[in-house]
């Protein structure tokens, strides 16, 4: 014979679900802003690769920073600055992206710099 449940516990499921839903949310949140930080380091890097092979080739010095962002998603462009500077025989450029926030902090930025010879 099956016993029948107690009255009492009826919806106890749900009330822990409940109690527990804000830490389920945390945490949700802290890995979308795990991902949108590491998107930004690697656009970052995409940025500077692309503005250091624009700057090291003749002629291009002065076009590094809109290859640098016309090399990154359009909405993180707008959050790069690239700095580029050519040398006799090489050419760097840094590309600073401000990590976008979806906790409502100011996470800072990241920096990213590549050096290519001049061809």
């Amino acid at each position: 014979m099956a016993k029948r449940a107690r009255r009492g516990d009826r919806g106890q499921a749900a009330v822990e679900f409940i109690g527990m839903l804000p830490v389920l949310i945390l945490i949700g949140l802290a890995v979308i802003q795990t991902g949108l930080a590491m998107y930004a380091m690697e656009q970052a890097g995409t940025a500077a690769r692309a503005a250091a092979r624009t700057a090291g080739r003749p002629g291009m010095e002065n076009s590094c920073r809109s290859a640098g962002k016309a090399a990154i998603s359009g909405w993180i462009a707008n959050r790069t600055d690239i700095r580029c500077l050519t040398g006799v025989d090489e050419a760097t450029a840094s590309a600073e992206v401000s990590i976008p926030s979806i906790i409502g902090f100011d996470l800072g930025s990241t920096t990213k710099t590549v050096t290519m010879p001049r061809t």
